[in-house]
């Protein structure tokens, strides 16, 4: 009878050295997480606090439509640095990377670029730019908010795959992970 290397019977058992090695390894990966997870926290202060001030100043000179998308457009990076450090809280707490942040991300960074298109081809149909160059790139521009459309739809379905090929461990993980769930398995209670 053969015994299996996998088994943890007939593996051997790991020595101080690379218990040590692997422990201080982990500290160094939570210590590296925690400051990325500090730079983010701030940088979203700043994007938020930005945010503000370009409102401000744009409802102080009679305000535009230029100046809500603006504000729209940094209010949606905030959102992209808060969903990045959702992911980095989630691989601090679980040990693992999620894949669906990922997703989101790419998801509100195409419709960031999809507003800043509009907003630009908004400009391009004055008198001033459409003389030069301006029936190309209101084409160019209109082939790109057709690609990030496409690019919309395969992320939206990436994410419902995803969410509904979860496992049930996967999502008592992430619900761990983001502390709304205790991490062991609901009872089922009797009908």
């Amino acid at each position: 009878m053969t015994s299996d290397p996998r088994s943890p019977a007939t593996r051997p058992r790991e020595n101080r050295f690379q218990l040590f090695s692997s422990e201080s390894l982990s500290l160094v990966e939570m210590v590296i997480y925690a400051a990325i997870g500090v730079i983010l926290s701030l940088a979203a202060m700043f994007a938020l606090f930005m945010a503000g001030q370009t409102l401000w100043r744009g409802l102080a000179a009679g305000g535009s439509a230029k100046t809500v998308v603006e504000v729209i457009d940094r209010l949606l990076v905030v959102l992209l640095l808060v969903e990045i450090l959702h992911t980095v809280r989630i691989s601090i707490r679980s040990h693992t990377l999620v894949t669906e942040p990922f997703l989101v991300v790419g998801l509100i960074a195409t419709i960031r670029r999809m507003l800043v298109i509009t907003l630009d081809a908004a400009n391009l149909t004055s008198a001033a730019n459409w003389a030069a160059d301006g029936q190309a790139r209101l084409r160019a521009s209109l082939l790109e908010l057709g690609l990030l459309g496409a690019i919309v739809i395969v992320l939206v379905i990436s994410i419902h795959i995803l969410r509904k090929s979860q496992s049930s461990y996967e999502e008592q993980e992430t619900k761990r992970a983001e502390g709304s769930g205790s991490g062991e398995p609901a009872k089922a209670t009797p009908a």
